[in-house]
């Protein structure tokens, strides 16, 4: 392209001077608006890459880089290689004169858990005599070591006999009622019931998984057969649910929070989207010592009217994200809401990690001064809380929002920081209401970590098979999520409650909750900050598969 010639202005005169002058400086108005539009576009696709990239490869979590990954991989294969090493044989062995200082200290090793049974293993000298002199050996003292082992999980049948007796004089017969079972003339016992729950919904192993499990230990199970033995349970449980669900909902707080959930369509051949939504109530990190629990509901679409029908008798604070389905349940008062820090800090993350913005880092600085007040105040009362916060971190917000608004006068409409600073300044009111009042948390990350379960369980059953498969997945989401907020390994609980519900009264069926089941000897679970078959046999009998 040929560069434009300047015309001779000698033959201009003023007016027409002027108009040329003006022509060029609004093409070049026109020109640098085109080059601040362009980068813009183009440091709003870098920010959208950067946060496909991490979700595709690397974990959302923002205290964990990509590198930590590789790292313990690196580490993980050392760790292999050193122990292989210190394995050889004596003659490969390293010399004694080896430095000491050369050797790494190994990790402190703790005692095995008490609660494990204990199988002793007594080794005797094979000599019955003293090899020096022939004399009688007496026992001096012993040395005793521990070894921790698998014993692979087992299938065992438990058959229940119930004799019958007969009255000699009236031949009148007598005999003990069957056991409850808890699914009618169902083979499963509540172990193994259990056993199939957990694994599907907190281990994610799908059920044909399962079935290949199964039949390595010499037990053939249909997937249709385990089908309906989920189905069965979550029946059952039910009313054990519905109660979990007044509980959570008499709540003065709660956290919810939703994700997707691919669900087939009937005849279509592929799948919709469906929603589970989470409803925590948690008050601990307030002091109050009322047990936790969470609720799962499952919806066919992300409409609105599903928290509404959810939410229908709570009256309190609500600490969501900013999903406009929850807007109309702010209008009447009844609920309060309540915004989430962690969402507001997760927008300046993604844009330091995609630009190194200095402003995104600074803004990163400043709410992490706010979390540093709430690390310290955790677990405190709620007047306490309260007043450390008006103290201490309302000064820091009153200083974060006029930052933030003289930012605004200097930078584009159209930047992805203006984007993060006014989703901030929009929700301003709801981000602070937690300083009001000491049982709000700064972020809604309870309902965040409730969520994990079902977003790992995504990845490998990839869908669920109908809207009532969501039904059931939020059943048992429920009563694992629950379990684990209390403590509780989530299979021993609902081995414990199947083994018992089928008896339970209905007007009784809150002692059943977690919090009300005592688990004696049961291992408690460490917490860190989805047409039956029929068995031949005589009534009198009976075998139950556990």
């Amino acid at each position: 392209m040929l560069a434009p010639t300047l015309p001779d202005l000698s033959q201009f005169d003023r007016e027409q001077l002027r108009a040329l002058l003006l022509a060029e400086h609004q093409e070049r108005i026109a020109t640098q608006q085109q080059l601040r539009q362009r980068d813009g576009e183009i440091e709003t696709l870098k920010l959208l890459l950067s946060q496909l990239r991490r979700m595709q490869f690397g974990r959302k979590s923002e205290k964990l880089g990509r590198q930590i990954e590789q790292l313990e991989l690196r580490l993980e294969d050392l760790q292999q290689a050193q122990a292989g090493a210190q394995t050889m044989p004596a003659a490969e062995s390293p010399s004694p004169e080896t430095p000491p200082s050369t050797s790494k200290a190994k990790p402190v090793r703790r005692p095995l858990p008490e609660h494990l049974p204990r199988e002793i293993q007594t080794h005797v000298p094979k000599q019955s005599a003293c090899p020096d002199c022939g004399g009688v050996l007496r026992k001096l003292s012993e040395d005793v070591s521990e070894m921790l082992e698998y014993v692979p999980e087992s299938f065992r049948v438990i058959r229940h006999v119930r004799p019958k007796l007969s009255c000699r004089q009236c031949e009148r017969v007598v005999q003990a009622p069957a056991p409850s079972r808890p699914i009618a003339r169902g083979l499963a016992g509540p172990g193994l019931l259990a056993h199939v729950l957990v694994s599907k919904y907190a281990d994610h192993i799908p059920l044909n998984r399962q079935c290949e499990i199964y039949e390595r230990q010499g037990i053939e199970l249909e997937r249709s057969t385990l089908a309906d033995w989920v189905g069965g349970t979550c029946a059952l449980l039910d009313p054990l649910v519905e109660a979990l669900r007044r509980y959570v909902m008499a709540a003065g707080k709660l956290h919810a929070d939703d994700t997707r959930v691919p669900v087939l369509a009937p005849g279509l051949g592929k799948t919709k989207t469906g929603r589970l939504w989470t409803y925590v109530r948690d008050d601990r990190p307030a002091g109050d010592q009322a047990a936790a629990a969470v609720w799962f509901a499952y919806s066919a679409d992300r409409g609105g009217e599903h928290p509404r029908q959810h939410l229908r008798t709570f009256q309190g604070a609500l600490q969501a994200d900013a999903y406009a389905g929850f807007n109309q349940l702010y209008q009447d008062g009844r609920i309060q809401e309540v915004a989430c820090w962690a969402h507001v800090r997760r927008k300046f993350y993604d844009l330091e990690q995609a630009h190194c913005s200095p402003l995104a880092k600074e803004a990163l600085q400043r709410i992490a001064a706010l979390y540093a007040i709430e690390d310290e105040i955790r677990g405190r009362p709620p007047d306490e809380r309260q007043q450390v916060r008006q103290a201490r971190a309302r000064p820091l917000l009153q200083s974060l929002r006029e930052w933030f608004e003289d930012w605004l006068t200097k930078l584009s409409r159209k930047s992805d920081t203006t984007a993060a600073i006014r989703y901030a300044l929009t929700l301003w009111p709801a981000l602070i209401r937690y300083c009001d009042d000491g049982r709000l948390e700064a972020d809604n990350n309870a309902a965040e970590r409730s969520l994990r379960a079902v977003t790992l369980g995504r990845k490998n059953y990839l869908f669920a098979g109908s809207d009532s498969g969501g039904e059931r997945a939020a059943v048992v989401y429920s009563l694992i999520g629950s379990a684990k907020l209390n403590g509780l390994d989530p299979e021993a609980y609902l081995r414990e409650v199947l083994t018992r519900i089928a008896d339970q009264p209905i007007n009784r069926i809150e002692e059943l909750l977690p919090w009300n089941l005592a688990l004696v000897g049961r291992p408690q679970c460490r917490q860190r900050k989805d047409p039956c078959e029929c068995f031949n046999a005589h009534p009198t009998d009976e075998a139950t598969l556990y």
